[in-house]
């Protein structure tokens, strides 16, 4: 069994307040599992170094708690492959997919993964006229936790001027998507098993960054409250995008269901290869209802870690 863990946190995208919480977090769970840990902040000066940085401290297992650019999109999972360093969760082509939402929605459409329609759009041509008909969403192409992500409504007569900005830094690629009503599910594949599927509540209406990470900002109603055919395809759907896009150990997909209209509409939002492990995340929520504590889960991953994943 790995003895030394490094857990690599922090990094130099957007989500990097969320990378802190969850690597403190994951390392915390790894001690009480009796692994050994090194915690490394992958800061700017750091992500320069970080392949001697790493030989320096001889892991047995790298723990991915990285998320967005230079963490999530398989260039650290490209750098762990060179130095023959295993390393959990899914692997340098997967991480990269997944990450480029448009080319990911591509691949599930052909696995036979339902998926919203759209297109992908210049940040600056998007800030100039709507792209598409009202209501409907924006958002970075390559990026997560909500972040960039903007609800375009039926009376907003403009599009959002911040994409016009200087200081815009989430891309400047966008995807264009309608705006798909209804209920907020998700559920996780943990290897070759999907968990079960939690229904998430919002005051706001949007499981944004607030509603994600903040305590009290959503609500996880767990088992979630739908039919029973309907959770199942939740299931089934999950495991089809994880496998389609090739990933490993623990991914969460997100969906939407409006259930207005005969058996409803059941849409994926996307999937997320590193996802968010802080106390309000959902991940170990689903791991802790189908009995596997978050020490033991961390476990899991780390026997699970290899290379050429």
């Amino acid at each position: 069994m790995p003895q030394h863990v490094v857990v690599l946190k922090g990094g130099v995208s957007g989500e990097r307040d969320v990378s802190l919480h969850s690597g403190k977090e994951c390392a915390d769970a790894l001690r009480q599992a009796g692994f050994r840990v090194s915690e490394l902040d992958v800061t700017v000066e750091v992500i320069q170094n970080l392949g001697p940085a790493l030989l320096a401290l001889k892991p047995d297992v790298v723990f991915l708690a990285l998320h967005g650019k230079f963490g999530e999109d398989g260039t650290v999972q490209g750098l762990l492959e060179i130095l023959k360093i295993p390393y959990t969760h899914s692997g340098v082509l997967a991480s990269s997919l997944a990450m480029n939402k448009a080319m990911a929605k591509a691949v599930l459409a052909a696995a036979g993964v339902p998926v919203a329609g759209g297109r992908v759009i210049a940040r600056r041509e998007a800030a100039i006229a709507h792209a598409l008909p009202r209501p409907y969403v924006l958002k970075p192409n390559d990026g997560g936790s909500s972040i960039g992500v903007f609800i375009i409504r039926a009376d907003m007569e403009y599009p959002p001027q911040e994409l016009s900005s200087a200081q815009w830094q989430y891309g400047e690629t966008l995807l264009a998507e309608p705006f798909i009503p209804g209920m907020e599910l998700t559920c996780a594949v943990m290897g070759d098993r999907a968990l079960d599927v939690i229904e998430i509540v919002q005051d706001n209406g949007f499981y944004d960054y607030e509603a994600k990470y903040a305590e009290g900002g959503s609500r996880h109603i767990l088992p979630a409250r739908i039919k029973p055919k309907i959770y199942q395809d939740v299931q089934k759907l999950s495991l089809t995008a994880h496998r389609a896009l090739g990933c490993r150990g623990v991914t969460r997909s997100d969906f939407r269901y409006d259930e207005r209209s005969g058996e409803g509409v059941l849409i994926c939002l996307e999937v997320n290869t590193q996802p968010g492990m802080t106390r309000t995340s959902l991940v170990p929520d689903l791991a802790a209802y189908a009995g596997i504590s978050f020490p033991d889960l961390m476990r899991w991953m780390v026997e699970d870690a290899s290379c050429e994943r």
